[in-house]
């Protein structure tokens, strides 16, 4: 009696399986599974006659969750809305006892369920709705097997088949229409009045740094640096509300995720949760489409708009997942390019997030005679690439899962698309991971931005830009650059470090000279407008005839940190990968010792305490092979991600209050990653952080 007390009892207060469960014990039992997948999935979805109570609960994994209580017995735990006869819908009773909506178990079937959503056991018996006539049927399935039908006749049999596996269309050009889409007019859409008072949609900030205040007049200047700082505004727009209509641009969301066998258990139950997550911050103008792969890819639904029936429908596409097979990333990428290029109505904003926990056993090949490396590129469809063949890159945003996934493959794909790697630890930090990149996504206020950089002094030349990982190009003349900057969200900011070589001042020449004009050339994500935004003021540095005690200002200072730290993380990570991980910790040791002596480190910039930070600890996670394999190769891969984009990344648990590892979140990624931490499913009012209080604000100090 005291096991099947303890049974119930896990029932009515687990939503899904703990740790435990998936490291060797069977992944779901009857009692632990009640929930473990489907009522994580949206607290939208609910109808105000259930509520869960929201009293927290610690669970195995250290989430806290909300009780539930025995109301459920009245609830669709497919779709969470009541269950009563004389609704006017049927009611199915499996043979395990549990009941739903006749229409959600049969949409659960369309979408490839083949079990209880309750107490996973394989039904013998499925219902299915023919889409020909409307009429509701029942097929008998031998034994514990999914198909075939009742061998009636060749062609039920026929039909059968198609609908439980329903054969993939030539092209995927069945993406939601747009037309209800709210347009501008030409007369609203872009005003040089509003856009100036109203700082509408796509305002950019920008300024100029140089590394010293004054230069001498009789003395030269190679490699002179400039710091050039770029800010996007947010617009009054955004401020009014996120979903109203032209308040923000509209993404194409394609999520690519990972159900190979090793997904099984807790890690599924979290990923549909967090995927429940993004499908509510969707608006009515945002579409999604739900790649699913394992040995195999299938597009499990179409790129639809994330109105209240097209979340429905994909929650139940997600609460239709299970875990089989092997890992086949490149089908799930091939299956996603495919979803963007073919549909006949593009969304301002698109974007793929790429969830795995594997490594890709179908694809990956080894050149010959090398056992550690490895060609990516097939993963990457060559659409999909940054110079690929349509001109448009959709960016690639990479989760790696745990620590069997392959982090420099996840990672090839994000860099080769124009996208992050995020390194996702621990189990439960996957849905902040996912909310901190939505939270971007649904911000973008700037889009193809072109930074211009040329020299006003006729005897002025550019040495080098360093950009990062954006491309750069200087002019033959060596007087023009530009810098391809790409998409920006709201309040992202971007710094780029210039050199030029200054010359002697001729006698009687001015006693100032002029260096850099900045031009930006961008698209107004909304209005579709070219925008074009020139620094008002030339920089010009005075040229006195004795300059004496000069100080580096702290924001240049800054950003050569930022530059020396992800040099240094590049080549500890080259040492690391032949083998020399004492020579790596050596490198990262020797950065932290020099940004030590620097102006912005002894003043307490932020940025640089979180380099430190940073390169301390992946001074650890390259302790030894083991520790490397495991973590320490994905961490240090994130934060290169990170610091070459300047764009935030999960790594470890990054999201979490008290890391140091913040410094590119938006105000946006920060409010997106604050309600996954204190929402609880089942009460739509954000509760108290859980949390510990942040040790130092995210934003960097005031410029």
């Amino acid at each position: 009696m005291g096991s099947k007390w303890r049974k119930a009892k896990l029932a009515l207060t687990c939503l899904f399986v703990p740790r435990a469960a998936a490291e060797g014990a069977p992944p779901y039992s009857a009692a632990a599974a009640v929930f473990s997948d489907d009522a994580l999935l949206s607290a939208a979805a609910m109808s105000n006659d259930f509520r869960m109570p929201t009293t927290p609960i610690p669970s195995s994994s250290g989430l806290r969750l909300p009780f539930i209580s025995f109301q459920l017995q009245k609830i669709c735990s497919i779709c969470l809305n009541t269950m009563k006869p004389g609704q006017g819908h049927a009611i199915f009773t499996a043979e395990c006892s549990h009941s739903f909506h006749f229409h959600c178990v049969a949409s659960n079937v369309t979408h490839g369920s083949k079990i209880c959503p309750v107490c996973r056991a394989k039904w013998k018996e499925i219902p299915f709705q023919k889409p020909s006539h409307g009429r509701e049927g029942m097929h008998t399935v031998p034994g514990s097997h999914w198909l075939p039908p009742p061998r009636t006749s060749a062609n039920n049999r026929r039909h059968a088949t198609s609908f439980f596996h329903p054969s993939e269309p030539l092209f995927f050009n069945d993406d939601e229409h747009l037309d209800h889409q709210p347009e501008l007019t030409e007369k609203s859409s872009f005003r040089k009045d509003v856009y100036d008072n109203d700082r509408s949609i796509g305002a950019i900030e920008v300024k100029t740094y140089p590394e010293m205040s004054a230069v001498s007049r009789s003395a030269s200047h190679k490699d002179f640096t400039i710091l050039i700082h770029l800010k996007a505004l947010t617009s009054r727009r955004q401020k009014r509300g996120a979903n109203e209509p032209n308040s923000r641009a509209p993404v194409d969301l394609v999520t690519v995720l990972d159900v190979s066998g090793s997904m099984a258990g807790t890690k599924l139950a979290l990923l549909k949760r967090a995927m429940g997550f993004v499908i509510q911050h969707l608006g009515p103008y945002d579409r999604l489409s739900v790649i699913a792969f394992s040995s195999t890819a299938r597009r499990l639904f179409p790129l639809r708009r994330m109105t209240d029936t097209g979340k429905q429908a994909a929650l139940q596409a997600v609460n239709g997942l299970t875990s089989n097979g092997g890992t086949n990333i490149a089908d799930g990428l091939r299956k996603a390019a495919k979803v963007v290029t073919d549909r006949k109505w593009k969304n301002p904003v698109g974007s793929i997030i790429l969830l795995s926990d594997g490594q890709d056993t179908y694809t990956v090949s080894s050149p010959v005679g090398s056992r550690s490396q490895f060609d990516y590129q097939p993963l990457l469809p060559f659409s999909n690439h940054e110079n690929g063949g349509t001109g448009s890159k959709i960016p690639v945003h990479a989760f790696g899962f745990g620590g069997d996934h392959d982090s420099k493959l996840m990672h090839s794909v994000s860099e080769n698309s124009g996208g992050t790697f995020s390194f996702i630890e621990a189990e439960s930090v996957i849905q902040d991971a996912f909310a901190q990149c939505i939270g971007g996504l649904l911000s973008v206020v700037v889009q193809e931005l072109e930074v211009g950089v040329e020299c006003v002094h006729p005897r002025l030349q550019l040495g080098s830009v360093k950009a990062g990982s954006y491309k750069t190009r200087v002019m033959p003349c060596a007087r023009r650059g530009f810098i391809d900057v790409g998409d920006l969200y709201a309040e992202e900011e971007r710094d780029f470090l210039v050199t030029v070589n200054i010359p002697v001042v001729d006698e009687g020449s001015s006693d100032e000279t002029s260096l850099l004009k900045v031009r930006c050339v961008y698209k107004d994500p909304i209005t579709k407008e070219s925008v074009t935004f020139e620094e008002a003021d030339e920089l010009k540095i005075p040229r006195p005839d004795i300059v004496r005690d000069l100080v580096v200002p702290v924001e240049v200072d800054r950003q050569r940190n930022r530059l020396l730290a992800a040099e240094a993380i590049a080549e500890a990570r080259a040492a690391a990968e032949r083998g020399d991980l004492s020579g790596a910790v050596s490198v990262l040791g020797r950065c932290h010792k020099a940004m030590s002596e620097t102006v912005s480190m002894r003043a307490g910039d932020r940025l640089c305490i979180a380099l430190g930070a940073e390169l301390r600890e992946m001074q650890e996670r390259m302790a030894n092979r083991q520790v490397y394999e495991s973590s320490g190769r994905a961490y240090v891969l994130s934060g290169l991600s990170s610091h070459s984009w300047q764009r935030a990344t999960a790594r470890g648990d990054s999201t979490y209050s008290t890391s140091l590892v913040q410094s590119y979140q938006t105000p946006s990624m920060v409010d997106m990653v604050t309600q996954s931490q204190t929402t609880f499913f089942g009460n739509s009012s954000p509760q108290p952080s859980v949390r510990p209080a942040r040790s130092f604000n995210l934003r960097h100090q005031p410029r």
